[in-house]
């Protein structure tokens, strides 16, 4: 039992079923013909088709990871932590400013040195570039700690965007299994009503007693009950996709994916290669371990002196000119090398050391765990695929022959040979096995996808 490929239907013309439903209803009450004319809605959705998106599910995974929110601010923060990746390695290179000051100083008089002594005359005016590197086992070990917490932070933003995909995924087929459903639905109510009719005639022909009449009503009346309600649960699975992946309501789509297309399970092994390789958990878990070694190497190296060099070239004179009163250029150059050597600070050094281990050692304790957990979720995982691929091919042939038993029940009815009872009961495991197919077939599909979460592969036909 293989469904189309395309799936077309608009809110609009959903609504329009159920009121036609609601109709063939109220016919049916008043024991009128079951005739509606064509709503305005059902005419209005005609036109509108011409205008259909048409969605695959890679359209529908671009789009929901525009709109959703929480995989745009893991991006923003794989966006955020590369800046400072870049921003630290800015860090570790000389550093170029122009300084520009004028400083008054007061006097001891006329021809009198000035008051302090750090200053060099009343008057001062200093104009001139300063060229600064700074050497230091803390701003290295910085620059390799925020290199690793960028790779954390990308691997983060993955993690989000595949469970995106389970999301879009199982919301996708969802709504192609509510279309299927509601096929299914509209058949049954067809065939109550096929079954009422002809109940009916052999009770005017004296075969039946008046009870098959009744029992096939009642059959009848059930059928129309799960076709509204499947007509609203495919409206619903509708709106869901349409809130997933679009900015603003937009309910005009037909998806182009068949749910019941062959996709093939991969190997075990192949899984279990493609999680090792790219699996976003553990790299996740390793980049924190880096992280956190790195921070120990930072906080030790407080113990370590610093060196920095300074030039300077410019200006640094009473006037502010080329030349002095005499003649002479104010322009000259200085070289400035400071070696800072740490010697007591009350053991902060040390206390930072510690909290440094202690957030590595438990780091690698999420690293263990991740490395088991990846182990347990691949077995998981893989045999929840393939238990569904096993069982979709045995659901396929039982909605087929629950369909040839109702046909031939129904013939055998006809000649007297089957009660209504064996019809009722035909009919309800032909509704059952198509449930149970389209299910079936949806529960497959989300299996691959949560195989995505650990291979980074998501397999489509």
């Amino acid at each position: 039992m293989k469904s189309p490929g395309i799936l077309v239907i608009s809110w609009t013309s959903v609504a329009a079923g159920l009121l036609c439903c609601a109709g063939i209803a109220a016919a049916q009450d008043t024991g009128t013909p079951a005739t509606v004319a064509p709503s305005n809605a059902a005419q209005q959705a005609v036109p509108l088709a011409s205008a259909t998106l048409r969605l695959t599910l890679e359209d529908a995974l671009a789009r929901a990871r525009k709109n959703s929110t929480q995989f745009q601010a893991a991006q923003t923060d794989a966006a955020i932590a590369r800046q400072d990746r870049y921003q630290a390695a800015a860090a570790l290179l000389p550093s170029v400013t122009y300084n520009n000051q004028a400083l008054y100083t007061q006097s001891n008089g006329p021809g009198n040195p000035v008051r302090f002594i750090a200053n060099n005359a009343v008057h001062e005016y200093v104009s001139q570039a300063n060229v600064h590197e700074s050497i230091d086992l803390l701003s290295i070990s910085n620059f390799r700690r925020v290199s690793a917490a960028a790779a954390l932070a990308k691997a983060r933003a993955e993690i989000a965007s595949r469970g995106l995909v389970v999301t879009v995924v199982q919301s996708y087929y969802a709504v192609a299994a509510a279309q299927q459903k509601l096929e299914s639905a509209k058949k049954n109510a067809e065939e109550g009503d096929r079954f009422l009719d002809l109940t009916q005639n052999l009770e005017k022909g004296g075969e039946v007693a008046h009870s098959d009449v009744i029992k096939a009503e009642l059959q009848m009346q059930d059928r129309r009950r799960q076709l509204l309600e499947a007509q609203l649960g495919l409206l619903n699975a509708r709106l869901d996709f349409a809130v997933l992946i679009f900015p603003d309501f937009n309910d005009n789509f037909e998806l182009a994916e068949d749910l019941h297309a062959n996709v093939p399970l991969p190997t075990l092994e192949e899984v279990q290669q493609r999680a090792a390789r790219d699996n976003p958990d553990l790299r996740a878990a390793l980049a924190a371990v880096q992280q956190a070694g790195h921070e120990v190497t930072g906080a030790r190296a407080g113990y370590l002196p610093s060196l920095s060099f300074d030039y300077f070239y410019g200006i640094d004179a009473t006037r502010f000119a080329v030349n002095n009163e005499n003649g002479f250029s104010n322009l000259g150059s200085s070289v400035l090398a400071t070696v800072n050597i740490p010697i007591w600070n009350w053991g902060a050094t040390q206390s930072r050391i510690k909290q440094a281990e202690l957030r590595r050692t438990q780091a690698q304790r999420e690293l263990s765990l991740a490395q088991r957990k990846l182990l347990a979720e691949i077995r998981s995982l893989y045999a929840e695929a393939d238990t569904a691929s096993n069982e979709l091919s045995g659901l396929s042939r039982s909605a087929e022959l629950s369909a040839e038993s109702l046909r031939l029940i129904t013939l055998r009815y006809k000649g007297g040979e089957a009660t209504v009872l064996e019809v009722v009961d035909a009919q309800t495991t032909f509704a059952q096995a198509n449930t149970a197919y389209q299910d079936g077939a949806v529960r497959y599909r989300v299996a691959l996808a949560n195989l995505q979460t650990l291979t980074g592969v998501l397999t489509t036909p």
